[in-house]
């Protein structure tokens, strides 16, 4: 019997299969940051038996998005579109967390407010990129994050939280992977700062545990969650004993309580999807004796893996992205193995309907050339 569509619980929330849509960025927000129609069209799309879905990265602070067209929980203005969002998920019987992040270092002075320099935890050169109206740029160079500015950031968080909940979501993820703010607070690669943001394990990850709670306060620890990428190397992240720093991050969120911890896979690194890694679960495998809770595995997986690392025990319920974005019935064609449509890479990121909404159901192919 497949445990893939079995039931699950995230928190309060019983859900009737472990398939999710992973946090896929798609810049396909209107001017400001806020959801359209056409991302209700296309989160609702992908609502099927009572799912749960994230959302794509949403800049929680009004200098934390580091693609034009991303979607913001940053200003009031924002709350009505996402309402409709998850009004659409909703109607489907579906969960739905908002995943909030902050780009950090990898953003761009025509992204952030005033044209000012992006922030970071120190001032190291990498070579991270950025989405603006003249395409992918480089990143501006990032100035360090004075002390007395990290309590904000700390705070614009926990009112992106407020505003995630006054738009009807259903809890809310803490981006913690992917070179972003906290993962480059966490590694000492990027992080070299001696103050009590800086040097020991405790001390990197305390604005990723502050936040936390920040977030916690607004929703209790049992809608709030937390995704890592312990081997993501994009941004040129690194770290001197990362097995040992992301058991502490690990262990210390295990205390929380939170509804889950959300993985990525080592063979998806940030950079490019690496065939030499090997393909059975490795990050989950390792971690899930250090967080009893439950556990998002994502990363390149497909049905028979996904049914693999669940049957394992080594994962509860495994989230899928460019599958997902191409085949907004996924759930259906896992369960009844159907063939996938297959993604364009090109459509993924920024534009319009197209590669967005127009991906058809299973059996839509045959009546359109009828």
């Amino acid at each position: 019997m497949s445990r893939l569509f079995t039931s699950v619980r995230i928190g309060p929330y019983e859900l009737s299969h472990r398939v999710v849509l992973a946090p896929l960025t798609r810049m396909r927000a209107e001017d400001g940051g806020i959801p359209g129609p056409l991302m209700a069209e296309y989160y609702g799309q992908r609502t099927s038996l009572g799912g749960f879905l994230l959302t794509e990265g949403t800049a929680a602070t009004a200098d934390g998005n580091g693609y034009l067209g991303s979607p913001g929980m940053y200003d009031d203005s924002q709350i009505a579109g996402w309402r409709g969002v998850t009004d659409a998920v909703h109607a489907k019987s579906g969960r739905i967390f908002s995943q909030l992040y902050h780009a950090g270092r990898q953003s761009h002075a025509d992204l952030q407010p005033n044209g000012g320099r992006p922030a970071g935890p120190s001032e190291v050169t990498h070579t991270g990129v950025a989405f603006t109206e003249d395409g992918w740029v480089a990143a501006t160079p990032n100035r360090a994050l004075g002390i007395y500015e990290i309590s904000a950031i700390v705070e614009g968080f926990r009112t992106a939280a407020r505003r995630a909940l006054a738009a009807g979501f259903d809890g809310v993820e803490l981006h913690g992977a992917n070179g972003y703010l906290f993962d480059a607070f966490l590694q000492n690669g990027s992080n070299k700062r001696t103050d009590i943001y800086g040097g020991s394990f405790e001390n990197r990850a305390r604005l990723l545990i502050e936040t936390t709670r920040a977030l916690i306060s607004v929703w209790g620890n049992d809608r709030v969650a937390v995704r890592l990428s312990p081997s993501g190397r994009f941004g040129e992240m690194c770290d001197s004993d990362p097995t040992a720093l992301f058991t502490y991050v690990v262990q210390e969120l295990a205390k929380l309580n939170i509804a889950y911890l959300h993985l990525i896979e080592p063979r998806i690194n940030g950079v490019a999807e690496d065939e030499s890694v090997d393909q059975n679960p490795v990050a989950t495998r390792y971690f899930r004796r250090h967080f009893p809770g439950t556990i998002i595995a994502a990363g390149g997986f497909d049905g028979d893996s996904a049914e693999a690392i669940i049957q394992a025990g080594d994962a509860d319920l495994v989230a899928f992205g460019r599958h997902f974005a191409a085949n907004p019935d996924l759930p259906r064609r896992i369960r009844r193995n159907l063939p996938f449509n297959p993604y364009d890479r090109s459509t993924l990121l920024g534009g319009t309907e197209f590669g967005y909404i127009d991906y058809p159901f299973f059996g839509e192919e045959a009546e359109t050339t009828a």
